[in-house]
């Protein structure tokens, strides 16, 4: 016992010496007995932290909000130097460099990250006079750069012009409509490149997804808003979203809109923001119409005018070939295609949706990696179909015009247009998927007995004949499948492809799509 006795206060000495050396830092907190509700909450004084060494353990608090990855990647970039003079391209006539414009630094550091040295023709004659504030009406396709030219407007304006005082949840500074879900992932995508080293967030909101996990981002902090007339109606009458303060207005594809009927919708919305007066505006379309033209000038304030007409999309930065070809012989043709030249990202465009099916069945057969891109695809789908494409998971992907115009991928080496279109906007269309922003493309088409008296509106609207040739015979031959047939409802067979059928691609008509190969074998003759 005296042993004992004696060790009990060889230990209290140790700890009031240890305690003498180690004095308890100022923090107090006051620790409430488990599940007591009379007890008194912890006292914590943030200016009287003690070093973390010598900190006690705090009770649990409640998680709070991590940062969000743009805003840990725009802390970084104020942590890392980056010197503009180490990214400078070599001046060239007639082309404008980024660095010519004298962009915000953090702003160019994630273009040199992009490897964008020389503006496209859009962003040279837009920029200059949208980066002073000024509203701006282009016509442009997709592909020629228009995306980058607003962001880059949007983003140099936050920068220089930073908010005043706080701002009520749900309240962006830029909104950006378009008219796809497919296109509103693409801007934003864009970005949040362009943004990298910034400190402002992003938001698409478009239908069919989750609409509470759309409304949770909302509910946050937003800076840019990217959506479809529709959802964004949605949470605008919800009040979710107020737009009230939007300093700039994006329209983006105004004539697609215009088109699909969304034209009420974003009247409403346009009507929601301030006065254009107060507010700048950036209005993109494809085509004119008296009704494009009519609400540009409604929406607008004495807008620079750039337009970026179809040919030069068309004719400059992609070749083009019209092969005449028989229907029973297409498929063929279009196996060599894919065989011969080894194009490893290639788009093929059908007019209805029956057709795109069963092609991608018949390319499957073959042992060719291809997906489908068409209305009926569920959208999750069609967003992982689009993912798979553009990491080349996936080699082949066949489309119709409703899904295939929210297609925006870089390096696609062909599109094919396995039946022509009928409305020659959107062989424009078309064929931007690939030659994006300058870069070259192919565009190879078959004429068929069918398509061909599409040829002349399409030269018409395009301003110049495309040559026609007609493949080598070797082009032609069709080995036997590999695969069996897919079973489906209907026996599936090798496309004949009749241009037949609304644009973008429906159901079959009735008496269906006539004649095509027998099962397992080559097309039929006719």
């Amino acid at each position: 016992m005296v042993k004992a006795f004696i060790k009990k206060v060889l230990n209290k000495f140790r700890t009031e010496k240890k305690s003498k050396a180690h004095p308890a830092p100022s923090v107090q907190f006051t620790h409430a007995k488990p599940h007591s509700p009379k007890a008194a909450a912890p006292h914590y004084s943030p200016s009287k932290r003690a070093p973390a060494a010598h900190a006690p353990v705090a009770p649990a608090a409640p998680p709070t909000k991590q940062p969000s990855t743009q805003a840990a990647a725009a802390d970084r970039s104020h942590r890392t130097t980056w010197d503009p003079a180490s990214f400078q391209a070599e001046p060239v006539e007639g082309k404008t460099r980024f660095e010519d414009l004298k962009l915000p630094a953090d702003l160019m550091h994630a273009i040199a990250d992009l490897n964008f040295k020389y503006c496209t023709p859009i962003q040279a004659a837009v920029l200059p006079e949208t980066l002073q504030g000024k509203d701006a009406y282009g016509r442009a396709q997709t592909g020629t750069g228009k995306t980058a030219a607003f962001l880059i407007a949007i983003f140099t304006h936050f920068l220089k012009k930073p908010a005043e005082g706080e701002r009520r949840r749900g309240t962006p500074r830029a909104l950006v409509l378009a008219p796809t879900r497919e296109l509103c992932i693409q801007i934003q995508k864009d970005a949040l490149a362009l943004s990298k080293y910034l400190p402002f967030r992003t938001v698409a909101v478009y239908g069919g997804m989750d609409y509470e996990k759309q409304k949770r981002e909302l509910l946050e902090d937003v800076d840019l808003v990217v959506a479809t007339p529709g959802r964004l109606l949605d949470f605008k009458q919800q009040h979710v979203i107020h737009l009230s303060h939007v300093e700039i207005l994006v329209i983006d594809e105004a004539d697609r809109m215009l088109d699909m009927g969304f034209i009420p919708d974003v009247r409403n919305i346009v009507h929601s923001t301030p006065h254009k007066g107060q507010r700048q505006t950036l209005f993109f379309t494809a085509t004119l119409t008296p009704e494009v033209i009519r609400l540009a000038n409604q929406w607008t304030t004495n807008p620079i005018t750039v337009e970026i007409a179809p040919e030069q999309v068309a004719v400059d930065t992609v070749n083009q070939i019209i092969y005449i070809v028989t229907i029973k012989d297409k498929f063929a043709l279009l196996y060599n295609i894919l065989m011969k030249e080894n194009a490893q990202r290639v788009i093929v465009f059908a007019n209805r949706r029956d057709v795109a099916e069963r092609l991608c069945d018949y390319l499957h057969r073959y042992d060719i990696n291809s997906a489908l891109l068409s209305g009926a695809v569920a959208q999750q789908k069609r967003l992982r179909v689009l993912e798979d494409f553009k990491g080349g998971k996936i080699r082949v992907l066949v489309a119709t015009d409703v899904a295939g115009r929210g297609i925006h991928v870089d390096s696609v080496s062909h599109v094919i247009n396995y039946n022509l279109p009928i409305d020659p906007e959107d062989y424009v269309h078309r064929i931007g998927r690939t030659g994006r922003a300058g870069a070259s493309g192919i565009s190879v088409s078959f004429a068929d007995e069918d398509d061909a008296q599409q040829l002349p509106a399409i030269e018409k609207y395009i301003g110049r004949p495309l040559p026609c040739i007609h493949p080598e015979d070797e082009w032609l031959n069709l080995p036997p499948p590999l695969h069996p047939e897919i079973r489906r409802e209907r026996p599936s067979q090798p496309p004949h492809g009749r241009s037949g059928g609304s644009r973008g691609g429906g159901g079959p008509r009735r008496g269906g799509g006539g004649g095509g190969p027998r099962r397992g074998g080559p097309p039929r003759r006719r």
